[in-house]
């Protein structure tokens, strides 16, 4: 077994918040598999399952989540992956967080006060 330098750690949570971003679901969950942290985080607490959610990948947000990622993990902003996703209009993310049993009165904005903002209320 391999231990990382702190330099090759920060590479890899590097690369696999960019593979939360892309949606690349298969690469990052074996990174995950692999002994990454399922909550690693960038630099202001965004999580991968955060990053896949506000960038609308539905299915790494199902895969992170069947994983073990905490959905209502805040940022540094106190925001939260469910209000992000409302914010950019991600309904099928919506629809899986809320279904993971995402708490909707977390965060700043709470998922409940960001789809009231958004004109998505239907969607909780």
């Amino acid at each position: 077994m391999h231990t990382l330098t702190p330099e090759q750690t920060e590479r890899v949570v590097a690369l696999a918040l960019d593979l939360a971003r892309e949606g690349n679901t298969a690469e990052l969950t074996e990174f995950v598999r692999h002994g990454l942290p399922v909550d690693a985080t960038d630099a202001q607490a965004n999580t991968l399952l955060m990053l896949a959610a506000y960038h609308g990948h539905a299915d790494t947000v199902r895969a992170l989540l069947a994983l073990g990622a905490d959905p209502d993990l805040p940022n540094d902003r106190g925001q939260v992956a469910l209000a992000g996703a409302l914010f950019k209009g991600a309904d099928d993310v919506v629809a899986v967080l809320v279904e993971a049993g995402a708490d909707l009165d977390k965060g700043t904005p709470t998922a409940r006060e960001a789809a009231t903002m958004f004109g998505r209320a239907h969607l909780l």
